[in-house]
């Protein structure tokens, strides 16, 4: 075990204001692995004050000269790719194959997705009589969470610090150690002091703080609608703008014309993928009535296969959540076909690959957001049917289609109230836009629309 010292404010390892401090545990063996500051407000406005005092010399820093930071940050990262998923595994719980893969690659892949657009997005632009200039909205609060670490960290700095703004991180606590791994990275990068801070702490405690603190000019958080609720009425007593990305129940639809093997394997894949702890994940697969069975049998054979594949959730409370709607859905009536509430292994905050077949829209599991590794199997009669399902919560994040025709897909696709929708296994791309319809958030991250986020609009009459 390791105890870290300080807050990453100034350009410099701060003593943080308080003594308390927080633990971090390896949800595989249940381990202390390390300890971190639990800041306090004291910390919060140490680190926005030297965020507002070097604003202005950022803002007007060339966005060449901001590309090569963030450049040199991406090369940093890419140089210690190993140590990155070597951590989120120890704090996270991630298989190392998959932190390597996707926790520790696809941040360096949207570091550098910034660098490039920093030195070659039109901050100035001629409209009719007009110049309109993009500059910086100022101060940013990146209030980020623990499912995927340093991928939320730089989806929310990289675009802030090309834009020209300043930023405060606040990580989750659960994962804190790739932050300050990250911060050093920051440093490194030759990034002037002030630029970008970080403050650990609880969320009630740090994140509050910054989130109501009058000297932040933008709240961008990743996590829970019940937290983006509050994040958003305290921003709204500022009239502060905030970027929310939050919960998530996308529908994975399988029309009739579909290759359904490789639909239902591919959907239990991305539900399985990082324990389910992922806000995007397709947890409700949409079947026509018709190869229903056929897909139920494939979907059990498929997560049956994932037992001894991924890792835990991130802590005790979290396990016990999910197991509780496990529970919840045997309840209310869902047939379960492949594992269930019991704990698979004594040690470590494990989840049993899940699915649940005969799942009605009205079942709490249809419903709520579970964050594990647990997939509802709906039937639907025809294609407005599904259609109705897929729309049919108060989020709208992600989700998918299949057909056996791409335009058939695409058709579907775009009557789906979701900010993004996947045709026939499409890949990631980290260059569109991400982001939510409805409870799933304001706003939008990756690409040109990531930025525009961080941007304020000014018009200059001639």
């Amino acid at each position: 075990m390791k105890a870290f010292d300080g807050m990453y404010i100034q350009g410099a390892w701060r003593p943080a204001a308080g003594q308390d401090v927080i633990e971090v545990v390896n949800p595989v063996d249940e381990q202390v692995i390390g300890t971190v500051p639990a800041g306090t407000a004291e910390d919060v406005d140490a680190a926005v004050r030297a965020a507002r005092d070097a604003l202005p010399g950022w803002a007007a820093t060339p966005p060449a000269e901001r590309a090569a930071r963030l450049s040199a940050l991406r090369d940093l990262l890419a140089a210690r790719a190993d140590e990155i998923a070597g951590t989120v595994t120890a704090e996270l719980g991630s298989p190392l194959k998959f932190s390597q893969a996707v926790h520790a690659a696809v941040p360096i892949a949207v570091a550098g997705s910034y660098a490039e657009l920093a030195a070659t997005y039109a901050f100035e632009e001629k409209v009719g009589n007009s110049v309109v200039h993009h500059e910086p909205i100022g101060v940013v609060a990146a209030i980020t969470p623990w499912n995927y670490p340093l991928h939320q960290i730089v989806a929310k700095v990289a675009p802030a610090l090309a834009a020209g703004c300043t930023v405060v991180v606040k990580p989750a606590e659960d994962t804190p150690l790739v932050a300050r791994l990250f911060a050093g990275a920051v440093h490194e990068a030759g990034v002037p002091a002030g630029v970008f801070n970080l403050v650990t702490g609880l969320g009630p405690v740090a994140g509050q703080a910054l989130a109501e603190h009058p000297g932040v000019d933008l709240v961008s958080f990743t996590g829970s609608t019940a937290v983006g609720r509050r994040i958003a009425a305290i921003a709204a007593g500022q009239v502060k703008k905030v970027a929310l990305e939050l919960g998530g129940k996308s529908a994975n639809v399988i029309l009739p014309s579909a290759d359904l093997a490789k639909a239902v394997n591919v959907g239990v894949a991305n539900v399985m993928s990082n324990s389910g702890q992922t806000c995007s994940a397709w947890t409700r697969m949409l079947v026509h009535r018709d190869r229903y069975e056929e897909a139920v049998e494939l979907a059990a054979a498929a997560a049956a296969k994932y037992g001894e594949r991924i890792g835990p959730v991130v802590n005790a409370g979290q396990r016990d959540r999910v197991r509780g709607y496990i529970e919840k859905g045997v309840a209310e009536g869902a047939r379960l076909v492949a594992g269930g509430p019991e704990a698979p292994r004594e040690t470590g905050y494990f989840v049993s690959p899940t699915v649940f077949a005969d799942v009605t829209e009205d079942m709490t599991i249809a419903q709520e957001e579970i964050f594990g590794p647990v997939l509802s199997i709906l039937r639907y009669e025809d294609e407005e049917d599904a259609l109705r399902i897929a729309n049919g919560t108060v989020y709208g994040l992600a989700g998918a289609v299949w057909a056996g025709d791409e335009a058939e897909a695409v058709a579907f696709a775009r009557r789906m109230e979701t900010g993004q929708v996947d045709i026939n296994g499409g890949r990631f791309n980290p260059l569109a836009p991400f982001g939510g319809y409805k409870q799933s958030g304001v706003g939008r991250e990756l690409g040109v629309h990531g930025l525009a986020e961080y941007l304020q609009t000014k018009s200059l009459q001639f």
